[in-house]
């Protein structure tokens, strides 16, 4: 079982490779999300524990089910 600092990493990796995958920067990534800019940097470095809602916010600005972000 990973633990958390490795979670968080994975999580924030994926994040990365479909908002990549998409095209979009991160600021694009957080308008999108109606989240602050550099949220998205800190989760996708893993730096933060992302909640439930923003999850939730940043798979809807990805067009991705909230478990396909989740590893």
């Amino acid at each position: 079982m990973k633990d958390k600092a490795e979670t968080l990493t994975a999580i924030g990796h994926k994040i990365q490779i479909l908002r990549e995958g998409m095209g979009l920067s991160q600021e694009k990534l957080a308008e999108r999300a109606n989240v602050h800019r550099t949220y998205i940097g800190t989760v996708e470095r893993g730096e933060t524990n992302l909640t439930v809602l923003n999850l939730y916010k940043i798979a809807k600005a990805l067009n991705v089910k909230p478990s396909d972000i989740l590893v």
